[in-house]
């Protein structure tokens, strides 16, 4: 606690020079339940799902992992989860739908279905004729405004004229309709892959990300602004059956905008407001902004931004050392909950050295993003934070503060158990539902150094669904959606078929980098053109170098990454110290940290590296750890 203390008032001292403090909120009381959840079982086998287990017969789910929270119903009374249903009988016995990967919807106010249970499956026992070509992404459920659709993974989830949460809605009204992002000219083949889907707040269009291969490899990743658009019969690309289209693509490249990177003969430019939108996450609530993992601002430091689709305009939303990745707005748009690694120091080894530019972060990004995660295991703590964001000592509000964060105690702020993507806003803006993963085996026990720790939930379950209420809130009015249109200006018009151009990217050679108030770097490229994930060599040399005028930074830094197929071999050395309005030095093994990565997941790492600000000391965690 001491040293996230000391982080604080470190965090105050690199922003405060050049920016105007915007009043900040206070805490305020919160109050977190446990949602029930169908019975968990450990056996897989046919019909371990028994009576005695579960006498509606309604399904029982897997223990541990396999499990994901979703947004609110719009009566704000229901929220979505995806479950796997395990240990169901055979047909034609009662209960023998509830098998695998399931959408259901869970009461939040106390009361029961008609069946007598808390929740209900949604998509058990769909008739094959209901869900023709639908794809296997099953993931972040969003509920659509009319109450009858479900965004579920690359699928939407229909019950006709039928309210989802009505008896009405059984098995045999549900659909589910595949959608279908073109990549061909002639319109043919399954499409490109999505991920990370995403409703804008109109219902009308869609964010989302998908990667791009050559061959089997993954060599980059766009985000992509669209318009969903029913077609009940397509005479072209696959599956040839009722399906969403998503049509008037823009990719949300600038490509003739402001550059990250930018060169001016041998000088190198570096625009923190550039437009760079890495990962989408979502929007705001009226619509106006998209929000998306962005560029880094300083080294080593992922944050979240937020870009205005008409204009262009850039937000910096927060700051934190601590990685951000999911976000959601409030309806009332006037609020953010953030998932985090905030509540601990995890990334403050390669962050908590501030006011350094992201010169060799071409080279090493792979490494801040994957050592944010151990295996399975995420480090996120939700927390509230308003609109603005990030800014002098406000980081928000955690809002699972409250207990005694023992190790496997099982209270809420238990730091065994990690908070994952997304939690979501009511639509009153008075609620939070999110949820938890404990950790498991590989990520602890065996040969790793961590212990486990037995569950405490019911039934040994490994996940649990959590309801924070703001309890000194009045329910707010959803904002007006400002922005609806299929044009971003901004953007670059996506055509099928057409080679996917990417940003304009830091190219070999060798250039100065100089202080905003002081100093320079002279920094060293090498690295093939126009491959966004490539072999790359960035070096900096550091003179003084300042951009706030009070800290000074001196010393060097390398990043090597070389990349085979789906893995690669990233080194990263660093001796750097800073001094002025703090003392900090970032230093790394003389053989720097070496660390291996496969499809973007960490495997492996060897090597030091520790950075130490006002005497306080961060050290990169032990593999496996």
């Amino acid at each position: 606690m001491k040293s996230l203390h000391k982080l604080r008032a470190y965090l105050f001292q690199a922003w405060i020079a050049g920016n105007t403090i915007l009043d900040t909120p206070t805490p305020e009381p919160i109050k977190i339940q446990t949602l029930p959840l169908p019975p968990g079982i450990s056996s897989n086998n046919t019909g371990s799902c028994t009576q005695e287990i579960n006498p509606n017969y309604s399904g029982c789910m897997v223990l541990e992992k396999s499990f994901q929270g979703g947004g609110f119903f719009p009566d704000g009374k229901h929220v979505l989860a995806v479950v796997r249903y395990t240990g169901a009988p055979e047909a034609p016995h009662p209960g023998s739908e509830y098998t695998g990967d399931q959408l259901i919807i869970v009461k939040t106010d106390g009361g029961n279905f008609s069946s007598g249970d808390p929740w209900k499956c949604v998509t058990c026992g769909i008739p094959p004729s209901n869900a023709q070509g639908v794809n296997t992404l099953r993931d972040y459920p969003q509920a659509f405004r009319d109450g009858k659709r479900v965004l579920l993974g690359s699928n939407i989830v229909d019950c006709g004229r039928h309210d989802i949460v009505s008896d009405a809605c059984t098995a045999d009204n549900v659909r589910m309709y595949p959608i279908h992002f073109s990549n061909r000219v002639d319109g043919s083949g399954p499409g490109a892959p999505l991920r990370e889907l995403r409703l804008h707040p109109d219902n009308v269009h869609l964010g989302f990300n998908s990667f791009v291969l050559e061959g089997a490899s993954v060599v980059g990743q766009y985000a992509y602004y669209s318009r969903l658009q029913f077609n009940p019969s397509p005479t072209s690309g696959l599956p040839l059956a009722p399906r969403y289209d998503l049509v008037n693509v823009t990719l949300l490249v600038d490509a003739k905008g402001k550059q990250q990177y930018e060169t001016r003969g041998s000088e190198l430019i570096i625009n923190p407001d550039a437009l760079s939108v890495g990962e989408l996450r979502g929007f705001s609530a009226d619509g106006a902004e998209v929000i998306y993992i962005g560029a880094q601002t300083e080294s080593s430091n992922t944050d979240i931004y937020a870009a205005h689709l008409d204009t262009g305009k850039v937000r910096r939303l927060t700051s934190h050392p601590g990685y951000c990745d999911p976000v959601d707005m409030s309806p009332d748009n006037d609020w953010m909950v953030i998932a985090d690694t905030r509540a601990s120091t995890r990334m403050s080894w390669a962050a908590a050295m501030r006011n350094v530019p992201p010169v060799v972060d071409p080279a090493v990004t792979l490494i801040t993003t994957g050592l944010r995660n151990n295996g399975a295991r995420r480090f996120f703590q939700p927390f509230l934070l308003d609109r603005h964001g990030d800014r002098g000592t406000y980081v928000g509000q955690q809002i699972n503060a409250a207990g005694d964060s023992v190790p496997g105690g099982g209270a809420y702020n238990d730091p065994e158990w990690n908070t994952q993507a997304d939690p979501k806003w009511s639509p009153d803006s008075t609620q939070i539902v999110y949820y938890q993963v404990q950790t498991t085996s590989p990520e602890c026990g065996g040969a790793n150094p961590l212990p486990c720790y037995a569950s405490t939930e019911p039934y040994g379950r490994r996940v649990r669904l959590l309801l924070a209420t703001l309890t000194s809130r009045a329910p707010a009015k959803r904002a007006a959606v400002t922005f609806s249109g299929d044009v971003v200006p901004w953007g670059t018009p996506y055509v099928p078929g057409a080679s996917v151009r990417a940003p304009a990217m830091l190219r070999s050679g060798t250039y100065t980098l100089y202080g905003k108030k002081g100093g320079s770097a002279s920094v060293r490229v090498r690295r093939p053109d126009d491959v966004q994930i490539s072999d790359i060599f960035v070096s900096a040399a550091y003179s003084n170098f300042t951009d706030d005028g009070a800290t000074f930074l001196n010393g060097e830094e390398w990043g090597e990454q070389r990349v085979s197929g789906d893995t690669a071999r990233i080194v990263w050395f660093v001796n750097l110290t800073q001094e002025g309005a703090v003392a900090a030095k970032k230093v790394s093994s003389v053989e720097g940290l070496r660390v291996d990565i496969e499809r973007f997941v960490v495997t492996g790492w060897e090597g030091e590296f520790t950075t130490t600000v006002d005497g306080e000391v961060y050290r990169v965690p032990r593999s496996g750890t």
